[in-house]
């Protein structure tokens, strides 16, 4: 044998003993277009990582929480890395299901994160989950069919105007619906939008003795006002429709506004994908009356560590790696900077180079700005949360009242039998969980 052929066989036995030395991080994400793109990004953390292996599991939003809750609270394992919300992490880390993150590394810069943020993904000062991107909720719009309709934005838009505008710029011969909102069922679905609506209308989940407050003219006129307005202004179908079905009518030309996530914008101004990019105004979530709650959600999609997990040292590289400014300035390299993560970091918005590329920058943090999660209602109430409460029962009760009032959309059922089964849906979880005495 000679000292060529040993030399060739030791090195494929080396390369044989790295690869299977190499660990493999199972990633369970959402199909949003950001964690899409982050995927087709990652040869430059395996790049650095030879040792690093990921494997993908990319669900639909509600399927993702399903499979992510079962899993971690049953120490299933499965994932190494989860996709969850602010709702999910503090609850989860009390809980000792999520180990917290230590080593994100000397430039990671924990500072740099936006402090509300920074706050909802911590507990007892540690950090749980880091954020990939946040958001608040806002109004995009078609500048051109406001314009054709001799409409004007207001500053601060209330739900009265919002409603005439939507019905004025509706034309079904065009195929142009006046107002395109969420109506799939899900605590983070049709339940998002409609508890910042019903927030913004003075209602309130439950009353300072956690009583349920669904029988209350507060919800009865937020729930009718929505159901109306998919009535005469939504898009057929729209019982079934929830982000990425939303998104997709707004890039088609379908929707003359959409109320909905501010990291929808970087999509709907990309030309590559829209064909409304230049046609696309910003303004703030709407307000009712006299009540100027604005009733802004305040969320972010985070990457967390299960307890489970028996490759978190990998798992935390990855993380700090997906969420870091360096990845942000990747983003900005490949897709130009109005397609980087947004709402996350403090540095992003004293960017002058992203500020000049991202016209939806300053309407992101003005949305991000009128969030507060300590206090989303007009009247008190013993919870914390935006669009949803901050209990472990909101989870299974939140979806729940989504399927009732989704049925109202598609014209199954009336507003007044949908807050009657939530009433009573509420009533009964609630005691039965021990909050109602």
């Amino acid at each position: 044998m000679t000292l060529k052929t040993i030399l060739l066989g030791a090195c494929s036995a080396l390369a044989f003993a790295g690869m299977a030395s190499a660990e493999t991080l199972t990633i369970a994400t959402v199909n949003n277009g950001d964690m899409i793109r982050m995927q087709g990004l990652t040869e430059d953390f395996t790049s650095k990582n030879p040792d690093i292996k990921l494997e993908w599991v990319t669900l639909e939003e509600n399927v993702l929480r399903e499979r992510v809750t079962t899993d971690i609270a049953t120490k299933g394992g499965q994932y190494d890395v989860l996709t969850i919300g602010n709702y999910e992490v503090p609850i989860w880390a009390k809980q000792g299901w999520l180990l917290p993150l230590e080593k994100l590394g000397d430039n990671y810069d924990v500072d740099d994160l936006l402090p509300a943020i920074r706050g909802g993904l911590s507990v007892e000062g540690k950090l749980y989950a880091a954020p990939f991107y946040g958001e608040s909720a806002m109004i995009m719009y078609r500048k051109d069919l406001f314009e054709k309709a001799g409409l004007k934005m207001p500053e601060n838009p209330t739900w009265e105007f919002i409603g005439d505008a939507a019905r004025k710029i509706t034309d079904r011969s065009a195929d142009i619906n006046g107002m395109c909102l969420r109506g799939k069922a899900g605590w983070g679905e049709n339940m998002a939008f409609v508890t910042a609506l019903a927030n913004s209308y003075g209602g309130r989940w439950f009353d300072e003795n956690w009583k349920p407050q669904f029988d209350q003219p507060e919800w009865k006129n937020a729930l009718q006002f929505y159901v109306d307005l998919m009535k005469d202004a939504g898009p057929s179908g729209a019982s079934s429709n929830g982000f990425n079905e939303n998104l997709t009518l707004f890039q088609q030309g379908k929707c003359g506004m959409w109320i909905d996530a501010t990291v929808a914008a970087s999509f709907v101004s990309n030309p590559k994908d829209s064909t409304v990019a230049d046609k696309v105004g910003y303004a703030l979530f709407p307000t009712q009356g006299e009540l100027k709650n604005h009733g802004n959600w305040l969320w972010s999609w985070n990457l967390a560590i299960p307890a489970s997990s028996q490759k978190s040292e990998a798992a935390e590289k990855f993380i700090s790696w997906a969420t870091s400014k360096d990845y942000t300035a990747l983003v900005a390299s490949k897709e130009g900077w109005s397609n980087v993560p947004p709402g996350t970091r403090t540095s992003l918005y004293k960017n002058e180079e992203y500020k000049k590329a991202a016209p939806f920058a300053e309407p992101t943090l003005a949305a991000m700005d009128a969030a507060d999660i300590t206090k989303p209602t007009v009247k008190p109430v013993p919870y914390t949360g935006g669009q949803f409460v901050a209990i472990p029962e909101f989870q299974a009760l939140g979806t729940t009242v989504g399927q009732l009032f989704s049925a109202v959309v598609a014209g199954q059922s009336s507003v007044d039998d949908a807050l009657a089964g939530a009433q009573s849906t509420a009533t009964r979880e609630m005691t039965r969980s021990g909050y109602i005495k």
